[in-house]
């Protein structure tokens, strides 16, 4: 029988130093996250993707695990292989809870 992924993730969240290595990775799995949709969409395989980016299937597989980060270059050629559109966005970090605002002086 198998352990279902979502009972795991909250038992090892439980485990010291887990959620903080988990939280650091975010924006990787995000990445990630991004990059196989995009590829799915597009109705494409890894293999596919790669041929049309000039690339190699074990790159791709790199890509969507998160263990590489893709330059920005990259991005675009996904996107044009995808047949998607690179938009990046820099938004503001969430203030902890417990911290008040400055005042100005």
């Amino acid at each position: 029988m198998a352990i279902p992924v979502s009972r795991l993730k909250k038992r090892w969240m439980k485990e010291p130093g887990f959620a903080a290595g988990y939280d650091a990775l975010e924006e990787e799995f995000t990445i990630a996250g991004v990059l196989i949709q995009a590829r799915i969409r597009a109705n494409l395989s890894q293999q596919q993707l790669a041929e049309r980016m000039g690339t190699s299937q074990s790159t791709i597989a790199r890509l969507e695990s998160g263990t590489a980060k893709p330059s920005f270059t990259i991005l675009e050629r996904i996107a044009k292989a995808t047949g998607t559109q690179v938009r990046i966005s820099l938004e503001p970090t969430k203030q902890p809870r417990n911290r008040k605002p400055r005042r100005a002086a």
